[in-house]
């Protein structure tokens, strides 16, 4: 009981400390995406720029805008994989699209976490997964668009480097 304790004053040191609010223990990133287009626009523009960067060949001018794999693809819910070109990491992703105003609106929740279990720092890579499909299939520049995200939800999100990532 008494190393109960001294474990549970030890948590609590470490969370006022900051260690706890870091972020997530685990290299990955969660991202929520606004649209005032409807979800089909959306998941036809995603699955399109994943089939898209399947080969090595957007990984010529550096930057990870390659090998991605689609897993599978329904109107609401799209599953991938990013393999890094510079360590062969492999990468899960998920998009789930929800509808609203009548349709005419969509909000993308999406994921990305590393295989690997040890990975805690990623330079943003999780993040650039998501973000560079996103600006790759110019639903960045979509009516509405907004972006919602944080260092909390997102490893190293505030660092990240696209461009390199």
């Amino acid at each position: 009981m008494r190393a109960v304790g001294w474990l549970a004053v030890l948590l609590l040191a470490a969370g006022s400390a900051g260690f706890c609010r870091a972020g997530p223990l685990h290299a990955q990133c969660q991202v929520e995406w606004y649209f005032r287009v409807p979800c089909r626009e959306v998941h036809g523009s995603l699955v399109s720029q994943i089939n898209k960067w399947r080969t090595r060949a957007g990984c010529t001018t550096g930057g990870q805008r390659c090998l991605y794999k689609l897993q599978s693809a329904s109107l609401r819910f799209i599953s991938a994989k990013h393999t890094s070109p510079l360590r062969s990491d492999v990468d899960h992703i998920n998009f789930r699209l929800v509808p609203f105003h009548f349709f005419s609106s969509c909000h993308v929740s999406a994921m990305s976490v590393s295989q690997t279990w040890y990975i805690v720092k990623d330079n943003g890579a999780n993040y650039c997964n998501l973000y560079n499909l996103m600006e790759g299939s110019g639903l960045t520049e979509a009516d509405g668009y907004k972006e919602v995200t944080s260092d909390f939800l997102c490893t190293q999100h505030s660092s990240a480097n696209c461009t390199v990532y």
